[in-house]
């Protein structure tokens, strides 16, 4: 009875007009990013490529931060779990943030296991809950103090992010995919503003888009935009998660640029990296047949990556120089054994809607703030 109900949600699946989107355009999206990257490679001076940045570069000798501390979302599992390892292992002290406090305990434990030196801390945090996020912030400035530790943090990586089949609501009546890939990003980063801007050494924010941000076409700027999808007959969740990644990009060319013009932009860099095709569990909610299928396919057009491989990027991004980041073209290209990475600094002609996108959410922070949750130290 199982296989017969598998087989019946794959094909109903496959007759939607968000499966051939999901097959078609974001197939293509995903060819066009590489021929892109590609192409560019060649175009780009080899002086303009990244360099890493060690350790020391992220400490200071005469600072009382002794390990850089980095904050990832969705650590839970995929690049989120791999990005944890692979920074811990760079000397980071790393802070997990994810819902189901069993999975970041589970987490924890592999990371010490394969690397007994990590330090880790782990906070349940709900992304989709401007409620949650402030308790988090007060959580972790307290653990801060409680540490001994500099009131600062070093790295924020956004990387949290869903795949939702069905219409589901947050409690403040937001798409929980918009949410989750991109309000939740919003909030925790403008929230964590104030203890990036207080590191003695240079801090970033890392935002992980995808590629399928390519697909959209038009878009609709205005204060319903994040919850005007739960009135549609059929879900577009398709649709959704191209428009939330793109929202997630467009944040990250506002605050870069904001943050390039004020006094402190040799101290905080902004950047969004896309580390492609990625095999996670993102997908689960979408039939086991059709999400396999997909992934042999892609592993066989030879676009498959596996999250060890894939969070090269994300390493690229967090590690790279200040120079690298602040490139004056539009884009800056990585490449690090077949993994690609690409950022985008932002353009002239983006610059409304990107304002658009960022004072959309700004303007109604601040109430949201001061009236769901109030901490004290």
């Amino acid at each position: 009875m199982e296989v017969v109900k598998e087989l019946k949600d794959c094909l109903h699946f496959i007759f939607t007009v968000q499966f051939w989107r999901m097959a078609v355009l974001w197939t293509v999206a995903l060819v066009f990013s590489y021929l892109k990257l590609f192409s560019s490679t060649f175009l780009l001076p080899k002086a303009k490529y990244y360099s890493r940045r060690s350790l020391k570069d992220c400490i200071s000798a005469s600072a009382p931060v002794t390990r850089p501390v980095c904050i990832i979302t969705g650590a839970t599992s995929g690049l989120g779990a791999a990005a944890a390892y692979a920074l811990s292992m760079e000397g980071f002290y790393i802070i997990l943030a994810g819902r189901s406090s069993e999975l970041l305990s589970k987490v924890t434990s592999d990371i010490k296991r394969r690397n007994n030196d990590a330090c880790l801390k782990a906070f349940q945090v709900d992304i989709t809950s401007f409620e949650s996020i402030l308790k988090f912030k007060c959580s972790l400035q307290q653990w801060l103090l409680d540490s001994n530790m500099h009131s600062s943090i070093q790295l924020l990586i956004n990387n949290a992010g869903i795949l939702a089949t069905s219409c589901r609501l947050t409690s403040e009546g937001y798409d929980k995919m918009i949410a989750t890939n991109y309000i939740g990003a919003f909030c925790l980063t403008k929230v964590l503003l104030s203890l990036l801007e207080n590191s003695i050494v240079p801090s970033r924010v890392v935002n992980v888009t995808s590629f399928t941000h390519w697909t959209v076409r038009s878009m609709q700027v205005d204060r319903g935009t994040m919850k005007c999808f739960s009135k549609s007959k059929c879900y577009p969740f398709a649709h959704i998660y191209e428009y939330s990644k793109l929202c997630l990009l467009l944040f990250s060319y506002e605050l870069h640029r904001q943050v390039a013009q004020t006094e402190k932009s040799h101290k905080l860099s902004v950047v969004a990296v896309d580390p492609g095709a990625v095999k996670t569990n993102i997908m689960r909610e979408i039939p086991s047949g059709i999400s396999q299928l997909s992934y042999i396919v892609l592993k066989f057009l030879g676009l498959l990556q596996s999250p060890e491989n894939a969070v090269c990027s994300i390493l690229d991004a967090a590690l790279a120089s200040p120079v690298s980041i602040s490139y004056p073209n539009h884009m800056l290209l990585i490449h690090v054994s077949y993994t690609f990475t690409k950022f985008r600094v932002g353009s002239l002609d983006d610059a409304l809607l990107c304002k658009s996108f960022f004072f959309i959410l700004f303007a109604r922070l601040p109430t949201i703030c001061h009236v769901s949750y109030t901490c004290h130290l």
